[in-house]
């Protein structure tokens, strides 16, 4: 049996901008610090970051199938 107290449970990872370690009840978790978390932000908005798979759900699929013929109907309609 281990004796290990509470606060030896507390989970901890690396930010993903700067790799410092950061505690999971910090403020900005799961980043180090709010600049951090403003250059993450920064990288998705300028489109540093990309989902990069194809979707693979097929309830996704057919609502974006549905999506598409319906806006395909409607640019029709316009014309």
């Amino acid at each position: 049996m281990s004796n290990k107290s509470p606060a030896a449970k507390i989970k901890t990872l690396r930010c993903p901008t700067c790799r410092n370690i950061v505690l999971a009840t910090g403020e900005d978790f799961p980043f180090c610090s709010d600049r951090c978390r403003r250059i993450d932000l920064g990288k998705w908005a300028s489109g540093d970051y990309k989902i990069s798979t194809p979707i693979q759900d097929p309830d996704l699929l057919e609502e974006l199938a549905r999506s598409n013929k319906h806006k395909r109907q409607n640019d029709d309609d316009v014309n």
